[in-house]
């Protein structure tokens, strides 16, 4: 048997994946805890923005079980162990001494997992991209209509 790719979600890309399901049936689904954590504020707290708007657009049923899905995070969508995933951050750290946690954490998984980053529109016009790639971890760009 062929084991399947892991991919990392990011926040926007993960909210996609809750509300109107991705490309997914080939890949393991993981993501971080940074990025669950703005996904499930958005769609608790959200003010519309480009984490939270998605939830403003979908009627009130599947806008309570999107939430409550993420409040409740699907058993095919992993988190990985900070046991491994902080001493990983530590070491890029030192590398990308400027890297906010959000995106050191992001670096992190992606190299320990040897996974391939799915990153919203958004998130690949910030520094994230770059380190990726200087950290030789796999990354595309997810179009959500």
């Amino acid at each position: 048997m062929t084991s399947r790719a892991t991919v990392v979600l990011d926040d926007r890309v993960l909210i996609e994946e809750l509300l109107v399901g991705l490309r997914a049936d080939s890949v393991e689904l993981t993501t971080t805890t940074y990025w669950y954590y703005r996904a499930s504020r958005a769609a608790v707290l959200g003010a519309g923005g480009h984490l939270s708007g998605p939830f403003a657009r979908v009627d009130d049923d599947d806008q309570q079980r999107a939430i409550t899905s993420l409040l409740q995070l699907r058993d095919d969508i992993e988190l990985p162990d900070p046991r491994r995933t902080v001493p990983e951050m530590v070491v890029i750290a030192g590398r990308h001494s400027r890297l906010n946690l959000l995106n050191l954490e992001a670096v992190a998984v992606g190299r320990l997992l040897g996974a391939t980053m799915w990153l919203s529109e958004e998130t690949t016009q910030g520094v994230l991209p770059a380190v990726l790639e200087a950290e030789n971890v796999a990354w595309e760009t997810i179009t959500i209509p």
